[in-house]
């Protein structure tokens, strides 16, 4: 196969791009450049995107003796991924920019311009696992049909594994990847592998935190970006407990950085409960009333058509609000976060009396919605705009972004 190596500069990705040249590919590396002032997109082991980390990239393309690229899709990031996150926080939400970024960058930009340009898939260096099964259904004449399945899986290295934010990709983009890493179980072992091929990475530090806040400090990016705007900080009742300069810089179940000032009444420590962008309020209260037991998500992508299948659903579901049958899973709402027993079921529609019913068409087909109960444990702290992302043991199911959680009922056990 023609295969594009998409080669950040770090380690990861260079051993990826070995695998893939050892595996009997014919390999190119391209290296997206994502600002047009990369210089300043690296702070030791933060941010990526540099100068030098376009360098790095080269010459471990030079070792592999591969032909090497930089694109610029400096563009596309910004007008997509970091315009997401400013309207995002703006709105009151809080977005993760990893997944939008395989969203729209590595698995729509990258991916459908390898295509276009006649390469047959993309290898990268995420953690996460490709298995291919063949699947036998009911077709619609009744007589049975065989047919070949990829599914997404967790990668064996639990501390690494990158399934949550990939779970955005689809089934057809899904077809068109490759995750040579899938395999392994320990950053050390890829490290050993890149020091085995003579890949000047090999002790690279990784890269962490929101690559274009290369210092780390979100608050002073968004507030930079769009501007000091002071307003309240109440608890439930409506007292005013403080100011701030902007509610977009708070998400819920935040704890640190509200200076009140003053202790509640009882002792206990104040949550970020709710943001409230049209009044530029930030609600505070205890840490109980984060406690959620069911989440509603939107935009949702589907990487299971027999699980789907096997639930009831129809793929062509029209109407005000048709949906499959509930199905056993687990859900996860952060990228390392465990997670916690849940049913699940996919909905075309609004939620119940919200409006007028989603397409259930284009890229994010089969049921735009998702609904969730929690079926054990509570999750506590989950805000709208994370990234939910549904399993079945180590296989994704699904992916959603939150809209709405909240709580049904008293929680059973211990909320997290």
């Amino acid at each position: 196969m023609r295969v594009l190596a998409a080669m950040s500069g770090g380690v990861d990705s260079a051993v990826a791009a070995a695998l893939a040249v050892e595996a009997g590919h014919e390999v190119v590396g391209v290296h997206m450049a994502l600002s047009r002032n990369r210089e300043q997109f690296r702070a030791g082991s933060r941010g990526c995107c540099s100068i030098e980390d376009a360098g790095d990239a080269r010459r471990a393309a030079d070792v592999l003796g591969i032909p090497y690229y930089v694109w610029d899709l400096s563009e596309r990031f910004e007008d997509t991924v970091v315009a997401d996150f400013l309207s995002e926080y703006e709105a009151g939400r809080t977005p993760n920019p990893c997944v939008r970024c395989n969203e729209h960058i590595k698995f729509e930009a990258l991916l459908d311009k390898a295509t276009a340009l006649g390469f047959d898939a993309v290898a990268t260096g995420h953690y996460a696992q490709v298995v291919t099964r063949q699947v036998t259904q009911t077709g619609p004449d009744g007589a049975p049909v065989t047919r070949t399945v990829r599914e997404l899986h967790r990668s064996p290295n639990e501390a690494k594994d990158q399934s949550y934010v990939l779970a955005v990709m689809g089934q057809e983009r899904l077809a068109r990847s490759i995750f040579p890493l899938g395999g392994f179980t320990s950053k050390d072992e890829v490290r050993a592998e890149a020091e085995r091929r003579g890949l000047s990475v090999s002790n690279k530090p990784d890269s962490y935190d929101i690559c274009f806040v290369s210092d780390g400090d979100t608050q002073g990016f968004l507030k930079a970006r769009l501007g000091a705007r002071t307003g309240e900080i109440v608890d439930t009742s409506g007292e005013v407990l403080g100011e701030h300069e902007g509610a977009y810089a708070f998400t819920v179940g935040q704890r640190k950085g509200l200076s009140l000032g003053r202790p509640a009444a009882d002792g206990r420590p104040r949550y970020v409960l709710e943001v409230e962008p049209v009044s530029n309020r930030v609600v505070v209260g205890p840490a109980e009333l984060l406690t959620v037991d069911r989440i509603e998500g939107d935009r949702s992508v589907w990487l299971a058509d027999d699980v789907l299948a096997d639930a009831g659903w129809a793929p062509d579901a029209t109407g005000p609000r048709a949906a499959s049958g509930w199905f056993e899973a687990s859900v996860q709402v952060r990228a390392h976060g465990a997670p916690v027993p849940a049913r699940v079921r996919a909905v075309v529609g609004p939620a119940d009396g919200e409006g007028e019913p989603a397409d259930a068409t284009g890229s994010r087909a089969q049921g735009s919605r998702m609904e969730v109960e929690l079926t054990g444990e509570t999750l506590r702290g989950v805000a709208a705009g994370q990234s939910l992302v549904v399993y079945q043991g180590t296989r994704v199911i699904g992916q959603s972004t939150v809209q709405r959680a909240y709580r049904a009922r008293r929680a059973p056990g211990a909320a997290r």
